[in-house]
């Protein structure tokens, strides 16, 4: 499986209970960590995501496409990385 980089990250996190302490803290963020790291692979991107090319009319769905378009360092004009949401 394989993962996207993400070694460096800022999390903001709310809280109900503002007098938490940073051990528990530290505790939370680690396990959220560990959480996304499972989650944050370039096969749940590409589940969730799909690429508009305007110029060819057409919808990139595959994940080998898909793939292609994002290891790019910049798209192509009238290409568009879009969230299924």
């Amino acid at each position: 499986m394989q993962t996207m980089k993400n070694s460096n990250r800022d999390l903001l996190v709310l809280v109900k209970d503002a007098y938490t302490n940073k051990e528990a803290m530290q505790h939370e963020l680690q396990q959220l960590n560990k959480l996304l790291v499972n989650f944050e692979t370039l096969e749940s991107f590409c589940i969730a995501h799909e690429v508009f090319d305007i110029q060819k009319y057409r919808i990139l769905k595959k994940k080998s496409q898909l793939q292609k378009v994002i290891e790019r360092e910049t798209l192509k004009p009238f290409m568009f990385i879009c969230n299924k949401n």
